[in-house]
């Protein structure tokens, strides 16, 4: 598949007079220990006339206004990291918005396909790699690609430096709202709770984020797949991950459908390294907690930041763990974020309660390299991008 680059330019904010007076955007200890690297979205739309490719052109100007018109409200969004790991500024530098053209290929033709290494093409950057620590990393970026039939895909790729699920949500809420000329849909984001709740460190915590970045960035081979799992597979991992006699009857929290198939990945992916391993290893199993509802009271859901934290659970390498006692693992693990925990991440005194996490993470591997399975979910978001009321079309 061949991807020609048409342009390449600075999206702005259309009302730079007044980002330009806004105060730098202060980072939350979780966005200072959280690495720089960049996640990616890709959004297809199909284009209802593929006899009139201009439907296309005039969809991506439109775009362009209303991403600039999104930028006045999430004015970070076009600006770039500052040093120290402290904040994000230059706010009118732009967001950086990529064309391209996709050759000889129709859109219903690529969302067929099986490879999805090809969605890489779709980005301007490469997704989940060590970015490098210098002042001004661009905290989103886009590339729009035009099939030959005129249907569009939208490749974003946030920074998890200041992005993450729930943030990107309001983003995209509020950018779409504008493309549709929905302006009651807008939802104005918080910039401050995130910082004010979880305050960051100065200087910036270096030696916890150098290990995550261990953590995150491990020097082995990769590949990417794609399992589709309909709503009656879940509903069995669910009742599998329950028990026999069901999570109430145990009096445990009965687990997401989300949290079910994380147990059910964290299963196949312990027998898969029982069977290329000759050692037995403790294994790891990190998921996302969304904070914004676990603190006393509740943050905004439109709370700008990294607020969310890893919930870890540990697994004995010598017990064939079945479904349901992974979850009972797993439910622990986030049930401590349902209690005093987070009341303990929060104001000045957070970051000892974060220096007993780091400790404990760190005696993980002193006596031995476990196996690690990092997990998240963008399902949990509760994420819906509608561009008109026909769903995924755009004309």
């Amino acid at each position: 598949m061949e991807v020609r680059i048409v342009s390449r330019e600075l999206v702005k904010p259309s009302s730079p007079e007044i980002v330009q007076t806004k105060p730098p955007h202060k980072l939350c200890l979780f966005d200072q220990l959280t690495p720089l690297t960049f996640s990616p979205l890709v959004l297809f739309y199909s284009n209802p006339d593929t006899t009139n490719n201009l439907a296309a052109d005039s969809f991506i100007h439109r775009l362009k206004r209303s991403l600039a018109e999104a930028l006045n409200i999430y004015y970070p969004f076009s600006g770039r990291t500052g040093p120290g790991n402290l904040f994000v500024d230059s706010f009118n530098a732009g967001l950086p918005f990529t064309l391209a053209r996709v050759v000889d290929c129709r859109l219903a033709q690529f969302v067929k396909r099986k490879e999805t290494e090809l969605l890489n093409f779709l980005l301007s950057r490469q997704p989940f790699q060590r970015e490098p620590k210098n002042r001004g990393s661009p905290v989103l970026e886009l590339q729009v690609s035009v099939f030959t039939c005129g249907g569009v895909a939208l490749a974003w790729a946030a920074s998890h430096k200041l992005v993450d699920g729930s943030t990107f949500k309001s983003f995209l809420t509020t950018f779409t709202a504008l493309l549709r000329g929905q302006p009651n849909d807008i939802i104005s984001p918080d910039f401050e709770q995130a910082s004010k709740l979880f305050p960051p460190r100065d200087p910036s915590p270096e030696n916890y984020l150098n290990l995550m970045e261990t953590l995150w960035f491990t020097e082995e081979n990769y590949i990417t797949r794609r399992f589709v799992f309909d709503s009656k597979a879940i509903g069995q991992l669910r009742a599998m991950a329950a028990g026999g006699g069901g999570a109430e009857m145990q009096g445990i929290r009965k687990l997401s459908r989300v949290e079910a198939l994380s147990c059910f990945i964290w299963k196949c992916c312990m027998a898969a390294s029982k069977a290329v391993s000759s050692a037995a290893k403790t294994s790891i199993l990190v998921e996302a907690v969304n904070l914004r509802q676990l603190t006393n009271p509740p943050m905004s859901d439109a709370a700008i930041g990294d607020a969310f934290w890893w919930a870890t659970a540990a697994a004995n390498p010598h017990d064939d763990s079945e479904m349901s006692e992974l979850g009972n693992l797993l439910s622990e693990a986030i049930g401590l974020y349902r209690g005093d925990y987070v009341e303990s991440l929060q104001g000045e005194d957070g970051f000892e309660a974060m220096s007993g996490y780091f400790e404990q993470l760190e005696g993980m591997f002193e006596a031995e390299k476990p196996d690690i399975f990092a997990l998240r979910a963008g399902a949990d978001s509760g994420l819906r991008v509608r561009i008109s009321g026909g769903g995924n079309r755009f004309g």
